[in-house]
């Protein structure tokens, strides 16, 4: 009787196990799942769009930057009328539709957001996206009072943040897929 309560035991032990066993592999897989759609469709897009859209403003600031080294808008003598004709160009065909990007990605997968609520710096870039949208619309009907949106862009604080999320979601996934992850210098 104690050989049958032992064998039942013992069976009893690896069915619990393997129960567990699976149950913390499915748990793994849907991590990976998640982690990969958030890098994917969030945080990828939003970081690679943030980095182009640095490296074009960057671009356009040291073509166009006055013999102190600043750029047009960042300078106590305003910007010429060249100087604004050429931001124009440059913001409708870049930097409004990268960010208009952006927002886009925020707005249509918030739901893979790594944090609970909406980061501060996310809500800035839509209202940021808004003002330029309003700035815009007034350049489509030949009103060049202004030239920047009516909200500031949050662009160190969001390069940060893009930065941040896709270094640690890219790390979680490796971790997820045992490849080991060398430290960051």
């Amino acid at each position: 009787m104690a050989a049958v309560i032992t064998t039942v035991g013992l069976a009893f032990l690896g069915y619990l196990a393997t129960y567990l066993n699976g149950l913390r592999l499915a748990q793994k897989q849907a991590r990976l799942t998640r982690v990969n759609l958030q890098l994917s469709e969030f945080y990828g897009p939003l970081f690679a769009l943030m980095e182009a859209n640095s490296r074009v403003y960057d671009t356009f600031s040291e073509r166009y930057a006055r013999p102190d080294g600043r750029d047009p808008f960042r300078h106590d003598i305003p910007p010429t009328e060249h100087e604004l004709a050429e931001w124009r160009t440059w913001a409708g065909t870049v930097f409004i539709p990268n960010i208009q990007a952006m927002r886009d990605v925020v707005v249509s997968k918030a739901d893979l957001l790594i944090e609970e609520e909406m980061p501060q710096v996310l809500l800035d870039l839509c209202a940021h996206v808004s003002g330029y949208e309003i700035t815009a619309a007034g350049w489509a009907h030949g009103n060049y009072d202004e030239h920047l949106s009516l909200i500031p862009f949050p662009g160190q604080e969001l390069r940060r943040y893009t930065r941040e999320r896709f270094a640690l979601l890219k790390s979680e996934q490796a971790r997820l897929l045992g490849h080991r992850t060398r430290p960051r210098r």
